[in-house]
């Protein structure tokens, strides 16, 4: 980590704003009409300023317990994406009206996993973002709580609002929390702990101070946190966490004053591609590959051949993203495999001159090729 560094970020530019439950809504579960007042008109500013803004906002089922009157959490997925239901609306409709005071339109975008799972429509999902912003419109992107399942959620907004900067090519994303920034251990626990400024590198040493949630609203802590700004310093977006109680901190972070904690995005990040292969996908399965396989993969840039496969786990097709590891069981990269799990097992510690007889079909020399490859 890094202190006191200057943070370089180019004016105007295109910022993602993510906003969590515990911000938007009361301890009664219900809206926070107050807050959300406050951050449209700070967010409109921004776009009078020349800034182009996206808006990742949670609290749909926050919203739909108050306007429901349940007092507690809603425990089946079926009730939960009832209240979701009620929620979404209610949300959207209120950030209407807010921005409308502004002379400013919004476009709600609700994103399942399996958005951009799909390659296609992971495109479908960036053109849409892009042309609402050439429109001048404020894309409003939140997880479509009625429909999503467990095993298809992104898990939390943080982790969405990196994939959407991401797929949008933002130069920031700001994620608003209720604390300062990342401190090196819990400040709720320990009054000791000290704010991390500014962070060039996640290691373990990073995220060694980070706990997880448990909050009733939240699904989030500073785990997820850390897990996002993975992946937006990935792909070279910049990444705050900032006080969301701060009166106009977005504004501030962008006129260079500096708040709460950067995130540096990497010099060489990830082509649009490789986000999606990286990020966008669950994996199906997984190979396990000879520490020769790895040095060839990690330092020579090469491509995932069968005589370095050891092991296959899990049941995959053509095209497929599958997990990589190392002989001890660490992940090493993700990739899009040119071969199902049963024809892997065939050939695996094979050369690729033998794949030709023992498969019957045209098939390439690769596992996985060095473009569908990426290396962690």
């Amino acid at each position: 980590m890094a202190k006191n560094k200057k943070v370089s970020i180019p004016a105007p530019c295109r910022i993602v704003v993510k906003v969590g439950t515990r911000l938007l809504t009361h301890d009664t579960g219900k809206l926070n009409l107050g807050y959300m007042e406050k951050l449209a008109r700070e967010l409109a500013d921004l776009c009078n300023q020349g800034h182009e803004v996206i808006l990742v906002s949670s609290g749909s089922i926050g919203a739909g317990r108050g306007r429901l009157n349940i007092n507690r959490n809603p425990v089946s997925i079926p009730e939960k994406q009832a209240i979701a239901a009620v929620g979404q609306g209610l949300l959207v409709q209120i950030y209407e009206k807010l921005f409308a005071e502004y002379g400013l339109v919004v476009g709600q975008i609700l994103l399942t996993r399996t958005d951009l799972v799909s390659r296609r429509r992971y495109i479908n999902a960036c053109n849409t973002v892009l042309t609402l912003l050439k429109l001048g419109v404020i894309p409003i992107i939140n997880e479509n709580d009625s429909v999503s399942v467990e095993e298809l959620k992104f898990g939390d907004n943080d982790r969405l609002s990196a994939l959407v900067a991401g797929l949008s090519d933002a130069q920031l994303l700001v994620i608003l929390t209720d604390i300062e920034g990342l401190y090196n251990k819990n400040p709720r626990k320990y009054p000791d702990a000290e704010l991390i400024p500014y962070v060039e590198k996640i290691d373990d040493s990073i995220k060694a101070g980070a706990e997880t949630s448990h909050d009733n609203l939240a699904t989030g802590g500073m785990i997820t946190k850390l897990q996002a700004a993975e992946v937006a310093t990935n792909s070279g977006v910049g990444m705050y966490i900032a006080n969301g109680y701060d009166p106009g901190v977005v504004s501030r972070l962008l006129k260079g004053e500096h708040a709460g904690t950067y995130f540096q995005p990497q010099e060489h990040f990830l082509s649009r591609r490789k986000r999606w292969i990286a990020y966008g996908q669950v994996p199906c399965g997984s190979v396990t590959i000879d520490s020769g396989a790895c040095n060839a993969i990690r330092s020579e840039g090469k491509s995932l051949l069968p005589i370095g496969v050891i092991d296959v786990e899990g049941t995959f097709t053509v095209g497929d993203l599958i997990t990589v590891k190392d002989p001890d069981g660490n992940e090493l990269a993700r990739g899009l495999t040119n071969f199902a799990s049963e024809e892997l097992i065939w050939i695996q510690k094979r050369s690729s001159l033998d794949i030709a007889n023992i498969i019957d079909r045209p098939v390439p020399e690769e596992v996985i090729h060095r473009d569908n490859l990426v290396i962690y």
